[in-house]
């Protein structure tokens, strides 16, 4: 008897290991879990600095609607790089008159797990905080992928009074319109959410536009 119970208890032992593995294996990266964030609440506000960056200014969104986990945002900003305008025109959403620019029915999910758009053809993961370097997300059905190239561990990264910790999503262009961009890195950290994102074109100069929410996770 104590044989069979031995026998009993590692097959079924093996059967919950085989099974978890299949679980493990069905993981999809490109969908979020977790709890919503605060960070996705209507009336929760993101803008970033006040200063002009690359010809870009006075850039400030605001959720305006919460449904089924899924935020709606409206955003305008002051830009009169041409270039940028024109990387952004295309995109669903987008007003241009001279130069303000406004984009409507902008949809984000946004959990304690990341951030994820869902608008557009680059919809997809941003950032899911708990990824390792090396991880990748798809990029809408466009064939490319968002790829994590950094998690750092501890507090480096300066974000207004603070020293935090990013982890940092790296994509390249898959919009012909983006031509002169040879990579956008989103970087994010798992309190304060996204907290920058740097253009490096391909002259060599990058530039980086700080992300500042009005909440935190």
């Amino acid at each position: 008897m104590k044989k069979f119970s031995f026998i009993f208890s590692a097959l079924f032992i093996v059967i919950l290991c085989i099974s978890c593995e299949k679980i493990i294996d069905k993981e999809d990266t490109n969908e979020l879990n977790g709890d919503q964030s605060p960070m996705g609440e209507v009336g929760v506000t993101v803008s970033s600095s006040s200063a002009e960056i690359a010809g870009v200014s006075d850039f400030t969104a605001v959720v305006t609607e919460l449904k089924d986990g899924v935020s709606t945002y409206t955003a305008s900003a002051k830009v009169t790089n041409t270039f940028l305008k024109n990387m952004v025109s295309g995109f669903p959403g987008v007003t241009i008159n001279g130069d303000d620019v406004t984009i409507t029915n902008l949809k984000i999910q946004q959990t304690r797990e990341g951030i994820k758009c869902l608008t557009g053809p680059g919809a997809g993961v941003l950032v899911n905080y708990d990824s390792k370097v090396g991880d990748t997300y798809s990029v809408g059905e466009t064939g490319k992928e968002r790829k994590v190239v950094s998690k750092t561990g501890i507090d480096e990264y300066p974000y207004g009074f603070y020293l935090i910790k990013t982890i940092q999503v790296e994509t390249t262009p898959f919009d012909m319109k983006a031509g002169g961009v040879e990579k956008i890195t989103y970087i994010a950290n798992h309190r304060f959410g996204m907290v920058g994102v740097k253009i490096d074109f391909d002259d060599a100069t990058s530039v980086t536009f700080p992300v500042y929410s009005s909440v935190e996770n």
